[in-house]
């Protein structure tokens, strides 16, 4: 069994969770890593076994521009700090996985000062990526790319993590990956390998790269939508595209992350239990972001300072967060529960059984095991879930 069909990650922006300058890079060393670490413990009083952290190295200012993927960015500490985390993390029996910006590094880093040829050109210009002024594509049909993005994988690995987030992965081909990660399979073959996908055909993607899990958005917005719009036939269509892609593939699923709105702020905090319910009663690996199972609102906005509202600092200790949130904590616990005594769910196939507007029913099962889910939206917000073997979950609002 791989670590695809048991993680459950407690998912961290790390400069921004951490009370970071974002937008300044540089400056002193600041060891911030440790702050980490109560909320590691925090985490696995959800039932979370792993750390998903964001970027942590050197970069210009939101860590996905990056200038040295093999140095800990100055804002959150040194190698001393993350060698801390990494035990910190084994003490708890948690996993770690890192995001890996390989796709792109930024216009201040030492390869465009070189010159290099690992970076891609068309008539000597600079390809940027996506319009980024500030962010320059590597040329991965380059062997050289090849053998350095293998070399900082295997870098941190020897370092003690798990795996890695191939940030936008959709943007490098296939065949980059599979070279990639088959070479690194050689001396760490139960590493796992996320990929970043928006949309497509996600289990043809993940055959072709070579990935054990790729995100699930197609059911992220097919939960959210469903909930705000008071129409869970749109739910029903991405259960069963989920489905679809899960055969023989384990989906990165989620309903919050750095790059989204939060769900609270799309569909209350009523709303955002009913979307956890989801979460951790169909095919996948979930992931939590940090602060979603408290209900942290925050929306999106433009410009340089777009994703602030949602990567917001966390409070020192989690005895410092608002009772309010407890609730909701407590549903996030009692599914996260739920899911670790049916770990099988993770390869489950989820069929719909019923809908309409205002409600859906459907199921998970794996041979003789079934997990059985209603969600209603009307005249109360609610939740039941029954197992075949005899346990049973509700919530109401």
């Amino acid at each position: 069994m791989s670590l695809a069909d048991t993680a459950i990650w407690y998912h961290v922006y790390p400069l921004g969770a951490l009370g970071a300058p974002v937008h300044e890079g540089g400056g002193p060393v600041a060891h911030r890593l440790p702050a980490l670490e109560p909320w590691l413990d925090h985490a696995v009083d959800l039932g979370c076994s792993g750390l998903l952290l964001g970027p942590i190295f050197t970069s210009v200012s939101h860590g996905y521009d990056t200038l040295d993927h093999f140095s800990i960015d100055p804002r959150l500490g040194d190698d001393a700090d993350f060698d801390r985390l990494v035990a910190a993390c084994r003490e708890r029996g948690m996993a770690l996985m890192l995001d890996g910006v390989f796709n792109h590094v930024s216009t201040q880093h030492g390869l465009v000062g070189e010159n290099s040829p690992m970076l891609r050109r068309s008539n000597g210009y600079l390809y940027t990526w996506e319009g980024h002024d500030n962010l320059v594509e590597l040329d991965h049909t380059r062997p050289e790319v090849a053998d350095w993005v293998t070399s900082i994988m295997l870098h941190w690995l020897r370092r003690g993590i798990s795996g890695w987030r191939l940030d936008v992965a959709y943007a490098v081909a296939p065949e980059f990956w599979r070279e990639v990660i088959g070479r690194v399979r050689q001396e760490f073959p139960d590493a796992l390998f996320l990929g970043e996908v928006i949309h497509g055909d996600f289990g043809a993607l993940v055959d072709a790269a070579g990935w054990d899990s790729v995100t699930a958005y197609e059911l992220w917005k097919g939960t959210w939508s469903s909930i705000k719009d008071t129409n869970f036939w749109e739910l029903a269509h991405a259960l069963e595209r989920h489905q679809s892609f899960s055969t023989g593939h384990v989906m990165n699923t989620f309903v919050g992350n750095h790059d989204v709105d939060r769900i609270a702020s799309l569909v209350g905090a009523d709303g955002a239990a009913l979307a956890a319910s989801v979460l951790f009663t169909v095919p996948g690996m979930p992931s939590v972001y940090y602060g979603d199972e408290q209900g942290f609102t925050g929306e999106r906005g433009t410009g340089m300072y777009a994703d602030d509202a949602v990567r917001p600092p966390l409070p020192a200790t989690p005895a410092e967060l608002l009772p309010t949130g407890l609730w909701l904590q407590r549903v996030y616990q009692d599914l996260i529960g739920f899911r670790r005594r049916h770990p099988w769910l993770a390869r489950a196939t989820v069929s719909v059984v019923a809908k309409e507007n205002t409600w859906i029913e459907y199921a998970s099962t794996t041979g003789d095991e079934r997990v059985y889910v209603r969600i209603e939206l009307e005249p109360v917000a609610r939740v039941s879930v029954r197992a075949s073997d005899g346990e049973t979950w509700e919530w109401s609002a």
